[in-house]
């Protein structure tokens, strides 16, 4: 088990021995803030592997990268698919071995190992819906046909028929993908093998939890056997889901998922400000986490961006609302992300169907000289720091406070601490009336703009100053 200092961002919690029963207030999961790399983009892999080439330590570029998370006050590190595959890394060959183009199980190991020296968590993509066409039992069915003794790891497989790949069989692929197959998660033998490596996983890399990839297609009584199985490992282990659609009750819940991508707020966050329509992202946050909220409490995986989406930069018409929609990121509930490369403010979108703009080599020295928006990775340090220093920011219950179309403000608060979050959309400064929701203080201090302090009068307070594009987080003080 990984040590990590208490002196360092905040003190870490963990789970008393058991099978777990849902989260608890006092998991890491909660005073989590995320980095998200994908290591066959960042590193600059070939697109294609050579699985008769020798390893190639690429993922030693990771190295460097650690500070700049700790520059970015960020204590959490979600790395993309690491596990060899054919090409982008979801189209698994072997769940037990480092891609050779990223380097080797030792490499990956050591990387973890200083991940955790500097406090930073890990988790890893887990991609068990599905494997490439080189997985080793898929190819000993194209070799043997029926006399396969693997024909039941893949789901639908059916002799008889042809697949689009002109294979002597079909079978069932991820989303009309046939060069993702599909397997059988009933069969013991394929939840053996899946529990075995993620076991192994746990035991040589000391991983702190899984993403759990295409898990809104995968199969509920898998994942909760799943989960009964990691957690049994370690009680504190994280496992978030990838659900694009749907009731994300159905996969976080006590026997099942700990968190899923929450792709409700992802959409308001940016399309509120293209539209100038804060009012779509209240909603969701209304709905989602106010009183009575469908999600209140829960630990949703909250984001702009990631390797399957454009980046948030290319999706907004205004480069200025990044702040905001970043300020907003950071105090929102749930459990916030950043995607590799977006503090600088770069764009990435979706090309004739190819993620490849998504997923770019990036070199840390040339990103900070030739950033987009050269102020905006020092402001998500800010951020990070006002959120790890808030009690209410992270745990705290949201009250919607006022919203219109370029402006929009919140409360986040705890028994004991109150935060309003309020920002500005618009091209102009504005001045904002808004209540306070608590008895427990005479003035509100702005952690984001140091010294400004507003006093609270009968029950309100009058934000004189609102900048353009910008956000004052106020903490209510005696």
């Amino acid at each position: 088990m990984a040590f990590f200092p208490e002196a360092y961002f905040f003190t870490y919690f963990t789970i008393p021995n058991g099978t777990q029963k849902g989260l608890t207030m006092t998991h890491w999961a909660y005073d989590a803030m995320f980095y998200h790399i994908y290591p066959l983009g960042l590193c600059g892999a070939p697109t294609h592997n050579n699985f008769n080439a020798a390893p190639q330590p690429r993922l030693q570029q990771i190295y460097e990268w650690i500070d700049h998370v700790r520059y970015l006050g960020l204590n959490a590190l979600y790395m993309g698919p690491v596990f060899e595959s054919s090409t982008h890394g979801y189209d698994t060959v072997d769940y037990f071995q480092v891609d050779r183009r990223l380097g080797d199980n030792e490499l990956l190991a050591d990387m973890i190992a200083t991940c955790h020296r500097q406090g930073i968590r890990v988790i890893l993509d887990g991609v068990f819906n599905h494997v490439g066409r080189d997985f080793w039992a898929f190819r000993d069915v194209q070799e043997h046909g029926q006399n396969s003794r693997y024909c039941d790891w893949f789901d639908g497989l059916h002799f008889g028929e042809r697949s689009p790949l002109n294979d002597p069989f079909t079978y069932t692929s991820w989303n009309g993908h046939y060069e993702l197959v599909k397997l059988n998660l009933q069969h013991p033998a394929v939840k053996e093998h899946i529990f075995q490596a993620v076991a192994m996983w746990i035991r040589e890399f000391d991983i702190d939890g899984l993403r759990l990839d295409a898990a809104d297609v995968m199969d509920l009584s898998f994942l909760s056997e799943f989960a009964t199985f990691c957690h049994s490992l370690r009680t504190d282990f994280w496992l978030m889901g990838e659900v694009i659609h749907g009731e994300y009750r159905q996969w976080v819940n006590p026997t099942t998922l700990d968190s899923v991508t929450n792709y409700e707020c992802y959409k308001g966050l940016y399309s509120s400000h293209v539209d100038k329509n804060y009012f779509e992202l209240a909603y969701a946050f209304n709905r989602q986490f106010g009183d009575g909220g469908i999600y209140e409490q829960m630990p949703l995986y909250a984001f702009t961006d990631n390797h399957d989406v454009n980046r948030v930069a290319s999706n907004l018409t205004n480069q200025s609302h990044l702040y905001p929609l970043y300020a907003l990121l950071f105090t929102m509930p749930g459990v916030p992300s950043l995607y590799y490369g977006s503090e600088w403010g770069i764009t990435g979108a979706k090309t004739n169907g190819s993620d490849a703009p998504l997923r770019p080599p990036l070199y840390l020295a040339a990103a900070w000289q030739h950033s987009p928006q050269p102020d905006l990775a020092q402001t998500i340090a800010r951020l990070s720091q006002i959120r790890r220093q808030s009690e209410a920011l992270r745990h705290g219950t949201y009250q919607q406070l006022l919203v219109d179309h370029e402006q929009f403000a919140y409360a986040r608060q705890t028994p004991n601490e109150c935060v309003i979050v309020a920002v500005n959309a618009a091209d102009t400064v504005v001045s904002l009336k808004l209540p306070v929701p608590t008895n427990n203080g005479q003035q509100l201090v702005d952690l984001l703009n140091p010294p400004d302090t507003f006093p609270i009068c009968n029950g309100q307070v009058t934000v004189d100053t609102l900048h353009p594009h910008w956000a004052r987080i106020l903490m209510v003080q005696s």
